[in-house]
């Protein structure tokens, strides 16, 4: 500890009330203040070395107009990306299976499930389908979002 602190620890206590309470020096408290809103300071370890509570030294810093430690911005906050992206799929072109005379279809399916969530698929063939459908009936959802 410096003698500068040391200092500071000796004025900043000046009595004592009846239920114990300590009363503090008004110009000690600022110098400690003060001292707290210099960079790299830490409020825990002067209080500490002061012999004060740091919640006390944290309501003093508060009532001198400061809402706690003056803290450097966080550096251009990037918003998250989304959960989902859109995906660039091209258009299915209907072709015929080999060996045979059927032609295979393709549609779109967008289906809202209750719990919010919106499904847009596009270009799905035919015989898919069935299977999207069924996939979609067995996802579990909240009994909160039942209707």
């Amino acid at each position: 500890m410096t003698d500068d602190l040391e200092d500071l620890k000796r004025r900043l206590v000046v009595g004592h009330k009846s239920d114990g309470r300590s009363v503090y020096d008004e110009a000690a408290k600022s110098q400690l203040v003060a001292r707290c809103l210099q960079p790299g300071a830490s409020v825990s370890r002067l209080a500490r070395e002061c012999g004060v509570n740091a919640n006390q030294v944290s309501r003093w810093l508060r009532e001198h107009g400061h809402g706690g430690r003056a803290r450097k911005a966080v550096a251009s906050v990037v918003p998250a990306p989304a959960a989902f992206v859109a995906v660039s799929v091209p258009p299915t072109v209907p072709m015929g299976i080999p060996g045979g005379g059927d032609i295979v279809a393709a549609m779109d399916v967008q289906a809202r499930l209750p719990n919010g969530v919106a499904i847009d698929l596009r270009g799905v063939q035919l015989r898919h389908v069935g299977e999207v459908i069924e996939a979609l009936g067995r996802l579990r959802c909240s009994a909160s979002t039942k209707g």
